[in-house]
């Protein structure tokens, strides 16, 4: 149940994350840094989303 929970939260962290950078492109209107920023830590969210998911489906926490 932790193992799932983990994989929500981090899912949450990713839209968070592109909610924030679509915020960023708005009211910057791309000259920052900070939509790069938000880019790199969903980059990073998404592949520690996808190393979580082939190690629960690997062990068996996932699926069946």
């Amino acid at each position: 149940m932790l193992f799932k929970t983990l994989i929500a939260l981090i899912f949450l962290a990713m839209v968070a994350s592109l909610v924030a950078g679509a915020g960023f492109l708005i009211k910057d209107g791309g000259r920052s840094r900070r939509v790069l920023v938000s880019l790199k830590l969903r980059v990073v969210l998404a592949t520690l989303l996808l190393v979580l998911l082939f190690y629960g489906f690997h062990v068996g926490h996932l699926g069946g």
